[in-house]
């Protein structure tokens, strides 16, 4: 409602409607109806009158938030004790308490049946206004403070909820951070490594070559005028021919250098395929969670593989992460298959994702190109998780592919060593 509909009558009116006590009489006397009414006139009671349970039952249909109920248990059709039991099978009326009015002694039959069917005092007629006012005022206030608890209730829960939802994006936001920084500590180790490498060719591999290079161009220098011919030839040819070595060298080096990465502390063991993936799933699990997307290890528990643990568990994170990244909230799972292949294994990242461009497959191992996964300017990466991928995989002595379809989903598969 617009703020300029809420006029000051209006407001006063909805204030009354929600500080009212609603009580709801049953009896199928008109007469005992309007008895307890004016008993209990009270400027904050709102009453509601019914001569027999069927009509109760049609008032608790559209007004719930009785706090009281007083029924009579002798009626015609359905007595007190049969609409109470149909009254308390509905969750939001359970909570209402039940006051039965009975021209009854209070014999222990009748009152362990008042109770069973869901009432919580009984009155006895002819009614006391002193009795009947009393127990009212007791259980409106009663019921007012249950229904403020459960509010609370409510709120706390509402709470709590919210709490495990910034719980959960903090989890999630970690765990981003770590796979982030896992992939930076070796980008970092492999620039280093670079740099070693370059370091020793310099030192080593090219120092000798220009010794010579530079002793030879020093000899012409100074002394051509003066050499024979065949001497001159001789520096000339030492020059040119060192020269391409240098050269050759070089180009290896820049070849090298292009794949950011060393093979060192290759350890490979046996170990199990399954109980290794599921290890390297761990971490990224709550991560799948919050996207709503399942990750699924469906590899035989008899398969046994030879390789370094920590680069199967990188190559494996560095997939996965780009399954489920690549993958919409609430996508189908992200599946991990396995099956023998000659004497190796063949293992498959499965998504169904957002899939990708045959251009983008045939630079996806190109650790200088930055490219995106749809042919947009979203998503793109560096590619030196992949190049990474594609190293460790190459050092176990075996090869991988992808294959995949712009909007239905990615498969990358790499062979291991079986043992």
């Amino acid at each position: 409602m617009l703020a300029a509909e809420l006029t000051p009558g209006k407001i006063k009116k909805r204030m009354q409607d929600e500080e009212a006590v609603k009580i709801l009489i049953v009896d199928d006397n008109e007469n005992n109806l309007l008895s307890m009414e004016v008993i209990l006139e009270n400027e904050s009671y709102s009453f509601y009158k019914a001569t027999s349970g069927k009509e109760a039952l049609r008032i608790l249909l559209k007004e719930e938030d009785f706090s009281v109920i007083l029924l009579d248990v002798k009626m015609p059709i359905m007595d007190g004790y049969e609409t109470a039991q149909l009254i308390l099978q509905r969750d939001k009326l359970k909570y209402i308490p039940i006051i039965f009015i009975t021209a009854q002694d209070y014999e222990d039959e009748s009152v362990y049946k008042g109770y069973e069917a869901g009432g919580v005092d009984f009155i006895l007629k002819p009614i006391n206004p002193e009795i009947l006012r009393a127990k009212v005022s007791v259980f409106t206030e009663l019921h007012r403070k249950n229904q403020l608890l459960r509010k609370q209730e409510e709120q706390l829960k509402a709470i709590n909820e919210d709490l495990i939802h910034v719980s959960e994006d903090l989890e999630r936001r970690v765990l981003e951070r770590t796979i982030e920084l896992e992939n930076v500590n070796y980008e970092l180790k492999s620039l280093n490594l670079s740099k070693d490498k370059f370091i020793s060719v310099i030192s080593h591999d090219l120092r000798t070559p220009l010794t010579s290079l530079l002793a030879s161009s020093e000899n012409l220098s100074r002394h051509g005028g003066n050499l024979p011919p065949e001497r001159i030839k001789m520096f000339s040819d030492i020059i040119n021919k060192t020269s391409k070595k240098i050269l050759n060298q070089l180009n290896e080096l820049v070849d090298w250098a292009k794949s950011q990465r060393e093979k060192t502390n290759f350890n490979p063991e046996k170990i199990n395929l399954a109980k290794a993936v599921n290890e390297a799933l761990d971490l990224l699990r709550t991560n799948a969670v919050q996207k709503r997307i399942k990750v699924e290890n469906n590899i035989d528990p008899d398969v046994y593989v030879n390789v370094d643990t920590l680069m199967f568990r990188s190559i494996l994170q560095n997939l996965v992460s780009n399954a489920i990244k690549f993958t919409p909230h609430g996508g189908k799972s992200v599946c991990v298959n396995a099956k023998r292949v000659d004497n190796m294994v063949e293992v498959s990242i499965q998504d169904y994702g957002v899939g990708m461009h045959q251009d983008t497959r045939e630079l996806l191992f190109d650790g200088y190109s930055k490219v995106s996964v749809d042919g947009t300017n979203q998503e793109k990466g560096t590619g030196l998780g992949l190049l990474l991928v594609k190293d460790f995989v190459t050092q176990h002595g075996g090869l991988i592919k992808v294959e995949s379809e712009l909007g239905k989903g990615t498969c990358f598969s790499f062979t291991i060593p079986s043992a």
